[in-house]
């Protein structure tokens, strides 16, 4: 009998086992070996069709996924292939996306500290446009393409000064975070942008944060960027697309994030009624297409009980998953088998580095014994993006399922892989 976990529909227990699409979890732990990442690539096209759907009757559009959030080449091969574009942060993003098969004029490129080297680098590929963040990156940009005699495509990335109501570590529309133009020095930027002839600009752009759960953030963005738009282009200054960012959250515990069609809807709305609608719309979002694709599979090393608590030592750490110690945050932690002979009981989930804060899940009730398996759902954003080698933990292997096939889409690291470039003194 099929049971399907709640928020999380390609996961699914049969006959107690916990499955992923057509596959049995335990085995593929069995053989690849734990800490082990696993993703579904029908979750990951269900996401992406959500929002090519959301958007289906809008003249252009493009899906810009952001790489930051899962950068793994299968995931963005498959991604490419299903027609998104992409939302980088560097060059080495870049290098991955192409090498994954986009198309680099799909490509916008983010971030307030891109260097010299990777404008040259993205000038060449021939990106859609370079998302600028302050008046230095202008000019830093001009130059650069003035020498590699070139018109640099811009797209000014406005922070509106909008409150995402999320985690303060991930928003970005706020005047006193790093990101963006403030919205009241936007006009002079684009003027500025428009006296340099070696910048072209097409666009406007605005991300105000991540993990969003509701609407009215996007809203608010929206009617500031329209009345913006409007000024811009009083000016003699047009924008062919606007990118209204990404930032879509999920359901990690209990929260009920709108869908891309409920968001996108009245946005697009009134982008008709202030007769925008013939602009390209682009959107960047990134946990929502991977984040519950994916899960972090851990084995049971000990359990340990204690005065006050009761520790369940698991094979993963804060290394290979780092939200939990990072940002406090939740994930949903479940057993690949059921046992029903067992009592439930409290346990805080913690993994082997030498930190306090090496955590996965604090007072979880599980029916667990050494060697059983869990997943830590919802990491297949920021999972592996983010994890390290500290205390020289080698990084996990990562499988993609595919109905009942899998692909083996990284190896596990050895140890010698951790100082293969090290050298030893003489």
């Amino acid at each position: 009998m099929n049971a399907s976990l709640p928020g999380f529909p390609f996961f699914h227990y049969h006959q107690d086992q916990l499955y992923l699409e057509q596959v049995d979890i335990a085995a593929l732990a069995a053989q690849y070996g734990t800490p082990l990442y696993v993703y579904s690539k029908a979750a990951l096209l269900h996401a992406v069709s959500s929002y090519q759907q959301a958007l289906a009757h809008t003249p252009s559009h493009l899906v810009c996924y952001a790489v930051k959030a899962n950068s793994s080449l299968a995931i963005l091969q498959t991604l490419a292939q299903a027609g998104c574009g992409f939302d980088i942060v560097s060059g080495g993003e870049l290098q991955r996306v192409l090498t994954a098969g986009a198309k680099a004029n799909t490509v916008v490129f983010s971030g307030v500290g891109k260097t010299r080297a990777e404008m040259h680098q993205a000038l060449k590929a021939g990106i859609k446009c370079f998302n600028v963040e302050s008046l230095q990156e202008l000019d830093v940009l001009a130059s650069v393409a003035k020498e590699a005699g070139t018109q640099a495509p811009v797209s000014l990335r406005i922070n509106p000064d909008v409150d995402a109501k999320t985690h303060p570590y991930i928003s970005t529309g706020l005047e006193n975070n790093k990101f963006g133009i403030a919205y009241k020095q936007a006009l002079a930027a684009y003027q500025h942008a428009a006296s340099l002839p070696d910048l072209r600009i097409v666009g406007i752009d605005c991300h105000i944060g991540s993990q969003i759960t509701e609407a009215s953030p996007y809203l608010d963005t929206v009617n500031r960027l329209l009345a913006l738009i409007q000024q811009i282009e009083s000016h003699g200054i047009h924008l062919e697309h606007i990118d209204l960012g990404g930032g879509l959250g999920i359901t990690y515990h209990d929260e009920t994030p709108p869908t891309p069609t409920n968001l996108y809807q009245p946005l697009i709305e009134r982008l008709h009624a202030h007769g925008l609608q013939s602009r390209e719309l682009l959107v960047e979002p990134g946990r929502s297409i991977v984040g519950n694709a994916g899960a972090l599979i851990t084995q049971v090393l000990y359990l340990k009980p204690g005065a006050h608590k009761n520790f369940c030592i698991v094979d993963a750490a804060m290394n290979d998953l780092a939200r939990p110690a990072m940002y406090e945050a939740y994930h949903e932690i479940v057993e690949l088998k059921r046992h029903t002979d067992l009592p439930a009981a409290p346990y805080d989930v913690v993994g082997p580095v030498c930190e306090s804060s090496d955590w996965l899940g604090y007072d979880r009730q599980l029916r667990v014994q050494a060697g059983d398996f869990l997943a830590v759902l919802s990491a297949g954003a920021y999972g592996m993006t983010m994890s390290s080698n500290y205390n020289s933990r080698t990084r996990a292997a990562e499988i993609l399922v595919d109905g009942k096939s899998v692909h083996l889409i990284r190896k596990r690291e050895t140890v010698t892989d951790l100082y293969a470039h090290e050298q030893l003194l003489p």
